[in-house]
């Protein structure tokens, strides 16, 4: 096989929550696909970022962190873990260069046992915000948990040595033809970017028990016939009267704030100005209730 030859193929980041798996997606397509925010399971389907390169095509697969489920949505979201590593050719680790290598990297290190087919890759994130010596010793470390096919240590922030794991990435890839068009950046709809967009804002500075409980849905989208606008209607359901009254805040501040965070982000997305209507509703345990997650597209 030739080295000039057209790659392309799957692959996906796994790591413990916050080690900025959703971060290093958009920073390698060039923006945002996937949400990020600073709670745990913030991803919940498998979104899908395409990175055009001159010589191939990687097709980023962000799913929802590895994690010992306690709720239906839980063991769903970690079905769509596990389906996507059976099927993609290389899975990366992703390790904070300032965090000791600690049980849960470990564990979801041997879970990759599991996939023989995939290629295994280890990414030391966040080099930024460590010294040059903290760096080297975390490569030293990660590389004595197996025979990785590459380590390479990055910034997603600073984006320090993006084009390098692209190629390095690329590299590992079979032969194939591009997957997507050379414009496509990801495969999700307008519709259910808007809602994450919205869930993201929503996610901003609530209190741990709450981030979990939240979902979004769209009512309507529709374009103002007199004026350049888009008019969204969406719901932001919750699993109790009390949180409800969190999300609403005193005399509905917080849910202002949420709608002029997510109307900004909307409003890059689109590239023209949106009215935005967000009503909150409450679907009663709904991750624990297999017709409710139906109904929340889950």
């Amino acid at each position: 096989m030739s080295d000039t030859a057209y790659r392309a193929g799957f692959v996906t980041f796994v790591g413990r929550p916050n080690v900025g798996k959703s971060t290093l997606t958009n920073a390698l397509v060039g923006e945002k696909v996937a949400i990020t925010s600073s709670k745990p399971q913030t991803t919940r389907r498998a979104i899908r970022g395409i990175v055009h390169a001159p010589n191939g095509q990687l097709v980023i697969v962000d799913t929802p962190g590895m994690h010992r489920p306690r709720t239906l949505l839980g063991e769903r979201l970690n079905s769509i873990v596990q389906d996507t590593l059976a099927e993609v050719d290389v899975i990366g680790l992703c390790v904070p260069a300032g965090d000791k290598i600690g049980p849960g990297d470990k564990y979801i290190n041997e879970q990759l046992d599991a996939f023989p087919k995939a290629k295994k890759v280890a990414i030391v994130t966040k080099i930024d915000a460590t010294s040059r010596p903290g760096v080297a010793e975390q490569l030293i470390a990660i590389s004595q948990l197996r025979d990785w096919d590459a380590i390479i240590p990055i910034s997603s922030y600073d984006g320090v040595q993006l084009d390098v794991l692209t190629e390095q990435l690329i590299a590992l890839m079979p032969e194939s033809p591009a997957l997507y068009p050379d414009d496509a950046v990801t495969d999700e709809s307008t519709e259910s970017r808007i809602a994450e967009l919205i869930r993201e804002a929503a996610l901003e500075g609530v209190q741990d028990e709450l981030p979990h409980s939240i979902a979004v849905t769209l009512d309507d989208m529709a374009e103002r016939e007199d004026k350049d606008l888009v008019d969204i209607f969406a719901n932001l359901f919750v699993e109790r009267d009390s949180q409800k009254g969190i999300i609403i805040g005193k005399g509905g501040e917080r849910l202002q704030e949420v709608g002029s965070r997510a109307r900004a982000e909307i409003e890059k997305l689109l590239g023209r100005p949106v009215y935005l209507s967000l009503r909150v509703k409450v679907a009663k345990e709904w991750q624990r209730d297999s017709k409710q997650l139906g109904r929340l597209g889950f």
